[in-house]
C-alpha cells in the first residue's frame, strides 16, 4: 500500500511507469486524462495505434511489477508513484517528475526543506573540504543535503551532512546497486541517516543516459543547488540549469581562475548565481518554497485541466473536430525545434483537449517527444 492509494492503483501506476514508450510527460498526461491507471493501461494500445504506431506498447505483467516491489521491500525500501500521497512534493512540481521512484531509508526526509550540493568528481582537496563544511553547517541548521553519490564533491557533501544531520542521495542505478563501488559503505550510511532515491528499476546497472535523469531528481528534490568546483559543460552545470528552469535558487562557491575545475562555477556567479562562501549565504537566500507555484498535494492530476492550460469555451469551436484532422494539423505545426503547447492550441484553432489528446497519441506512437516546460518536438 502507498498511504491512501489502493494497492491495485499503486501496481497499476507502476506498470504504466514501466511500459515501453511511457516517459514522465506521457505518464502525467495519461493520468490527467484517465481516472485510474487501469483505464490508462486499457486505452494505451488504442491511443498508440491512433497516433500511427504499428507495434503494441510492451506493458509489463502484473507479476513483474509485484516482484519488483517485493525485491525493493526485501531491502527495506518502498516504491512511490507520482500522484501518491508520499511522493516528494517538490519533485512532483516538475513537469519531468519520475513516474515512480524507489526509496531506501526515511521517506519523510524527502518532504523536508532541502538544498542540493554538486560538483567535480576530480575535486581538489580544498573543494572537498569546503563541501564537507558547507554540508555539515547546512544539515546542522535543519536542512537535508541532497547529492548524487559520485566521487569528489558529492561524497564530501554526504559525509559532511551525516556528521551533523541528514542527507539524501539520488543515484543513477537501481536501488540495489552502489555506484561507484568505492561508495558502497557511504550509500549504506546515507540510507541509515536519510534516504537513497533511485528512478531506474531494481537491478538496473548505471548507464550514461541515467546520469542526466539523476541530475533532475537532485534538482527536483531541492529548493536550491550549491555548485562547488564545476568545469564548463559538466553534469553539475546541467543540474544547476535544471534548478534554475524549475524556479529553484542557484548558488556557487568561487574558485581560482587558474583551476579549470572552477570555470563553470565561476561562470554561474557571473550569470547571477548567489556567491557562496558559507552556509549563511545559502540560508539567507533559500526560500521556503520554489518561486514556481504548483499543486503538489491536491490534486496532482486535475483531469482535463493541465497546469497552465485553461480549456477554452466549447461553443467557440463548433462541432467536435475529426481526430485525424487534429493530428495532421499538429504534425504540420511541429518541427525539430521545441514548440510550446499553448502556441499549438492557438494556431490549430482546436480546443486544448483535442490538441492534448492528439499530442498524447503521437507521443505514444513515438512520432513526437514532449519536453519540460510543456513543449513538443518532432522525432526523426
Amino acid at each position: 500500500m502507498n498511504g491512501s492509494m489502493t494497492e491495485a492503483e499503486l501496481l497499476g501506476r507502476l506498470r504504466l511507469a514501466r511500459t515501453d514508450g511511457v516517459g514522465p510527460a506521457t505518464f502525467r498526461r495519461l493520468m490527467e486524462r484517465f481516472a485510474t491507471a487501469a483505464e490508462a493501461l486499457e486505452a494505451l494500445p488504442g491511443l498508440a495505434s491512433a497516433g500511427g504506431r504499428t507495434a503494441t506498447p510492451a506493458i509489463p505483467a502484473l507479476g513483474a511489477v509485484r516482484r519488483e516491489m517485493d525485491s525493493v521491500a526485501k531491502l527495506g525500501g518502498r516504491i512511490l508513484v507520482l500522484g501518491g500521497p508520499d511522493y516528494p512534493p517538490l519533485l512532483a512540481l516538475m513537469d519531468s517528475a519520475p513516474p515512480a521512484i524507489a526509496v531506501l531509508g526515511d521517506v519523510a526526509a524527502l518532504d523536508v526543506r532541502a538544498v542540493a550540493m554538486v560538483g567535480a568528481r576530480n575535486a581538489s582537496a580544498n573543494g572537498q573540504r569546503v563541501a564537507e563544511i558547507l554540508a555539515a553547517d547546512l544539515a546542522s541548521a535543519g536542512l537535508v543535503v541532497v547529492s548524487g553519490m559520485a566521487r569528489g564533491i558529492d561524497a564530501a557533501a554526504h559525509d559532511g551532512a551525516l556528521s551533523t544531520g541528514r542527507t539524501v542521495a539520488a543515484i543513477a542505478s537501481g536501488i540495489d546497486i552502489a555506484y561507484p563501488a568505492e561508495n558502497k559503505a557511504l550509500q549504506r550510511r546515507v540510507a541509515e541517516g536519510g534516504a537513497v532515491v533511485a528512478e531506474a528499476p531494481y537491478g538496473t546497472a548505471p548507464q550514461a543516459r541515467h546520469f542526466p535523469r539523476r541530475n533532475r531528481v537532485i534538482a527536483g528534490l531541492s529548493l536550491g543547488v550549491v555548485v562547488v568546483e564545476a568545469a564548463p559543460q559538466s553534469g553539475s552545470l546541467i543540474t544547476a540549469r535544471i534548478a534554475q528552469d524549475e524556479g529553484r535558487e542557484v548558488f556557487a562557491v568561487p574558485g581560482s581562475p587558474l583551476d579549470p575545475r572552477c570555470r563553470g562555477s565561476n561562470d554561474l556567479i557571473r550569470s547571477g548565481a548567489h556567491l557562496t562562501e558559507s552556509a549563511a549565504d545559502v540560508l539567507a537566500n533559500l526560500p521556503d518554497h520554489p518561486t514556481r507555484q504548483g499543486l503538489a498535494r491536491s490534486p496532482m492530476f486535475a483531469r482535463g485541466q493541465p497546469p497552465g492550460m485553461a480549456e477554452p469555451p466549447a461553443q467557440g469551436f463548433g462541432p467536435v473536430p475529426d481526430p485525424d484532422a487534429v493530428r495532421r494539423r499538429v504534425m504540420e505545426l511541429l518541427g525539430h525545434s521545441p514548440t510550446a503547447v499553448d502556441d499549438l492550441v492557438r494556431r490549430c484553432q482546436f480546443s486544448a483537449s483535442a490538441v492534448l489528446a492528439a499530442l498524447l497519441e503521437l507521443e505514444l506512437a513515438e512520432r513526437i517527444e514532449m519536453l519540460p516546460g510543456n513543449q513538443a518536438v518532432l522525432i526523426g
